[in-house]
Order: structure tokens, then C-alpha cells, then sequence
């Protein structure tokens, strides 16, 4: 029996008019849908009137459907993982499915799209020839401060991914382990609200410091210049 394709599908990460021709086909087309939350994902399929199993597939019981989204695979079945939004696997589930995938030799094929990376680069306004992508920093202060240290040399723009409750702290431990650097926070990105707010770290504590952040953010650090 040939076995089904894994398609790894990139999904918007705000506006829901952000999704390719083709990602709306594959998801019209495969026999089941991988996804965080059927809640969320259940907006965007609405949105585009498409009607598939779904399967949650979020960070606590990424192990546990694992075998079962591998079997339907295994049985010829075509499978879309994607996440509440942007691109799966990056910082978000994902990696796991696709390891066990290519184990098997499942062809697996990336339907490229929105990412929260990409959008902030592009827009930031600090350098994109070399950039290293950190996700999210260790939920404990010591722990993302010897995490910052260790990056402290890095030539390349940082990215990380942020609870918007963790920026001012952030903000903090930037300025302490890598000093006064150029600093870009994206947030709400392609909704109504999108801002991209520039600064050192302590501009951008005097932003932030009496507003109440939501949701997530993306924040770009520069990198040290020689």
C-alpha cells in the first residue's frame, strides 16, 4: 500500500485573506486536518467553507496522537498539520510528526505561507542577510539571561517569540546582558491594530511599561556590530 502525504501548511497569523491558493486547495483535498486547537483552526475553515476530520494536535498530547496520525499516513491517507497560526513546527507542534514521517520515508511537503518571523524581518527595519531565530526564552529569569548571554557575540538580528506579560522583564535582561541595542517589537501583525514600535530597551519599556500587552510577540534585537 502507498502510504499518504504529510502536508505541512502555513496558515495566517492574523488576517484571515493571508493564505495561498494552494493551501486552501490542500485542505479541500486531504482526509484530515492536524491541528492546536479545532476551535481556532475552525475559523479559518469556516472562513473558506471547508469541511474536514480534524484532529487537535497541540504541545501536551503532541505524543500521545502522534501513532494515530502516523497510522492513518501509514494507510494511505493524506494528513495536513497546521497550527493556530503561521507556519507549523516553528515553535509551535509539529516537529515531531514531521521527524517520524521522513523516519518512515512518508513524503512530506511544505505548503509555504505566512510566518510571525519572516513579517517582522521584513518590516522591522534592522538587518535581514543573517538572522538567528530563538523562539521563546526560558520561562525563568536566570535561565533566559544565561540564553541571552550566550548569543551575546551573535553578529546576525535575534528573533524571539514573547508573552507580551514577559516584555518589560525582557526588556530588562536585554539591556543588562547585550546593552543598548536597536530593538523592533512587532505586534498584532496584519490585524487592525498592527504596530511595530522601535527603540533601545529602555524606550521600549517606556512604550509598553502603563499598557496592557496582549497576545504574543515578536521581538528583534540587533546584533553586535564589530
Amino acid at each position: 500500500m502507498t502510504p499518504g502525504t504529510l502536508f505541512v501548511v502555513a496558515t495566517p497569523i492574523g488576517n484571515l485573506e493571508d493564505i495561498t491558493f494552494r493551501a486552501v486547495r490542500v485542505l479541500k483535498e486531504v482526509d484530515l486536518i492536524a491541528c492546536e486547537d479545532t476551535r481556532q483552526a475552525l475559523k479559518l475553515l469556516n472562513r473558506y467553507e471547508i469541511r474536514k476530520e480534524l484532529l487537535s494536535f497541540h504541545e501536551p498530547r503532541e505524543r500521545e496522537r502522534l501513532p494515530r496520525l502516523m497510522e492513518r499516513l501509514r494507510l494511505g491517507r493524506d494528513v495536513a498539520l497546521i497550527s493556530d497560526a503561521g507556519t507549523p513546527a516553528i515553535s509551535d507542534p509539529g516537529f515531531r510528526l514531521v521527524r517520524e514521517a521522513v523516519r518512515e520515508g512518508i513524503r512530506v511537503v511544505p505548503i509555504p505561507g505566512p510566518s510571525a518571523v519572516v513579517a517582522a524581518l521584513c518590516a522591522g527595519g534592522l538587518p535581514t542577510h543573517r538572522f538567528l531565530f530563538l523562539g521563546f526564552p526560558p520561562p525563568k529569569k536566570e535561565a533566559a539571561r544565561k540564553k541571552l548571554a550566550a548569543v551575546r557575540d551573535e553578529e546576525g538580528t535575534l528573533v524571539f517569540y514573547l508573552p507580551g506579560r514577559k516584555l518589560i522583564e525582557f526588556c530588562g535582561l536585554l539591556g543588562e546582558t547585550l546593552g543598548e541595542r536597536a530593538l523592533v517589537v512587532a505586534r498584532e501583525m496584519t490585524k487592525i491594530h498592527e504596530e511595530f514600535v522601535r527603540g533601545n530597551p529602555q524606550e521600549i519599556v517606556q512604550y509598553f511599561e502603563n499598557k496592557q500587552i496582549k497576545g504574543e510577540l515578536t521581538v528583534l534585537v540587533e546584533g553586535k556590530t564589530r
